[in-house]
């Protein structure tokens, strides 16, 4: 493709871009199809001659469109925002169009630049401290652009394992690195996303999860007493991961609490993770819920998810850059250049050597937008969970399950789990929504987020016809048409499906069933649910219940084998 072909094509593709966006509408929220269906359609070896480009057009639309889900449909309500926008893809364009590689300031000074200036607009513009931004006054610290929230983590408890290493070593400097790990214990609530324990099991440390309070929120107290009877036991607390905005339900961790202990301490690194909160504190009201964010170490948040920027875009900003670079410090001959002490060099702030041009694009939605128009997304988004929340609130049916302060409302009907998983999946196997569920307090709900860039009243009313319509068929099921429906209805349990039913009405419901026993091991492990897992259900039960500790070690040095082979059983 030479650039005559390439201004035809590309325009094209905006055009084709344009019409899939306006068009979701009138699309199935999530695909039809099952494993295996796109090796079905192509072919087993790739083409040796050069193909026309219409023709691999042809192909995505009848084979790779059927099976995509689309995350900017108007009825895609899981998850968090999957970000996007014009300002975001325009961005990503002319970054690959350059193609720079920037791990070095040498390497293309702008990109280096840009992504340092860039940071510090957006530190500031949701309130960060001045010690969190490059341009502070004496400040160490500063921030980079990563490819997502579970990297920022990982960063973070890596430049907290070698913190805590070398506090250890003044003791004894003779002793190998290794030796100390299997007494380094992190923490995190039972809220904390999953990729918390991935980072403690790459790190070889221990992870002891909590439980929070009754509203979802790691508090101080729990946290001082799980550190204190660890140190007693001879094992070394160095890292605390907090959450402003879980995937669960949106809880906030009391950092007002929690930092003060972290600070107690001789040597623990207290991250913050605002992976989808974060990006709210862009409204000067909303600060309050990051109360006590100067006692971080680290903090996270994702443009990428509620901010308008397409993946990847996970913004990390750190109080002091020396204690991060230098447990990633890796400057062999060839990378190193005449500018090094003057600049940035990110390749030394994460795990990639390689990076885009990621600034750009965020430097566009902030440019394009402007802090006002980010600002009036995101209250719109509020505006429309409370809508819903006051929906749900109306119907005795259902009862609400957290403290709706974002854009997530999480829901159940009064009843059994089992009724609200048949729920979810019923609706989810509509086409006509989607959601997922999550545990919180140890219940089975759903999660309804918003989600579109002009999600509207509109969308909220028809989520809630589409969701009290299923309700009222799985409930009465005899129920005719034209009788009126009830607003309180007794909860009836439908009769067991057959197996097939039972398969597909797991995936829908986002579960797996296996046996009591297996349940409890899969538990004693650590039960952290962020939605991309299936959430282990007991077979025998109709309930999600567990007699477990209130806290549990997660030892990611060593995964036993039962923990990987919870597998369906079979029908």
């Amino acid at each position: 493709m030479d650039s005559a072909e390439f201004r035809v094509k590309g325009k094209e593709m905006v055009d084709y871009i344009c019409d899939y966006l306006d068009g979701l509408g009138s699309r199935r929220v999530t695909p039809n199809v099952e494993p295996g269906y796109l090796r079905r359609l192509l072919p087993g070896e790739a083409p040796q001659q050069p193909e026309e480009w219409d023709s691999i057009m042809r192909d995505v639309d009848d084979k790779i469109m059927p099976g995509v889900t689309h995350w900017q449909h108007p009825r895609f309500n899981a998850y968090f925002p999957s970000g996007n926008s014009f300002p975001s893809i325009l961005g990503d364009m002319l970054s690959d169009a350059i193609g720079c590689i920037g791990f070095s300031w040498a390497a293309s000074p702008a990109c280096s630049e840009l992504e340092n200036i860039v940071m510090d607009w957006f530190g500031r513009a949701i309130g960060l401290p001045d010690e969190f931004l490059s341009s502070g006054k004496n400040s160490k610290g500063g921030g980079a652009i990563e490819a997502s929230a579970s990297d920022c983590i990982l960063v973070s408890m890596l430049a907290a394992r070698a913190q805590v290493i070398r506090y250890l070593k003044e003791d004894q400097p003779d002793v190998e690195d290794s030796v100390f790990l299997p007494k380094l214990v992190a923490y995190c609530s039972r809220e904390a996303h999953s990729c918390v324990e991935k980072a403690a099991m790459i790190c070889m440390v221990k992870l002891r999860v909590l439980d929070p309070d009754d509203k979802c929120s790691l508090r101080g107290a729990t946290l001082r007493k799980a550190m204190e009877e660890d140190e007693a036991e001879g094992l070394v607390p160095f890292f605390v991961s907090c959450t402003l905005g879980s995937t669960g339900s949106c809880s906030f961790d009391n950092l007002v609490e929690v930092g003060p202990v972290c600070r107690s301490f001789p040597c623990v690194w207290m991250h913050v993770d605002g992976a989808y909160g974060g990006n709210a504190f862009i409204c000067p009201e909303l600060r309050p819920l990051m109360a006590g964010i100067h006692f971080a170490d680290s903090f996270n948040t994702n443009p990428n998810k509620w901010l308008l920027v397409s993946f990847d875009c996970s913004c990390l900003w750190v109080r002091d850059r020396i204690r991060l670079t230098s447990a990633l410090v890796v400057d062999p001959l060839y990378l190193q250049h005449d500018h090094s002490d003057e600049a940035i060099d990110y390749r030394h702030w994460g795990i990639q050597l390689s990076r885009r041009f990621r600034s750009l694009k965020l430097w566009f939605v902030i440019r394009r937008y402007g802090i006002t128009g980010l600002q009036a997304y995101i209250r719109n988004h509020i505006r429309l969970a409370k809508a819903f929340e006051e929906l749900v609130r109306k119907d005795d049916r259902f009862e609400v399950h957290n403290d709706v302060r974002l854009g997530l409302v999480c829901f159940r009907l009064k009843g059994t789990d089992r009724i609200n998983q048949d729920l979810l999946a019923s609706i989810n196997g509509s086409g006509k929504l989607h959601m997922i569920p999550s545990l919180v307090r140890g219940k089975y709900i759903i999660r309804y987020c918003v989600v579109a860039e002009h999600a509207s009243d509109a969308d909220i009313d028809h989520a809630w016809e589409v969701i009290q319509k299923h309700a009222t068929e799985l409930l009465e099921p005899s129920v005719e048409k034209d009788v009126p429906v009830p607003v309180k209805a007794a909860p009836v349990i439908p009769t067991k499906p057959d197996p097939s039913q039972r398969r597909l009405s797991r995936r829908l419901s986002f579960t797996r069933s296996v046996s009591r026993e297996v349940f409890k091991r899969s538990m004693s492990r650590s039960s952290l649910h962020d939605g991309a897992t299936p959430i282990i259900v007991p077979d025998d039960e109709d309930n999600i219940n567990s007699d477990l500790e209130e806290d549990v070690f997660s030892t990611s040095c060593t995964i036993e084998d039962d923990r990987l082979a919870i597998v369906e059983e079979k029908e």
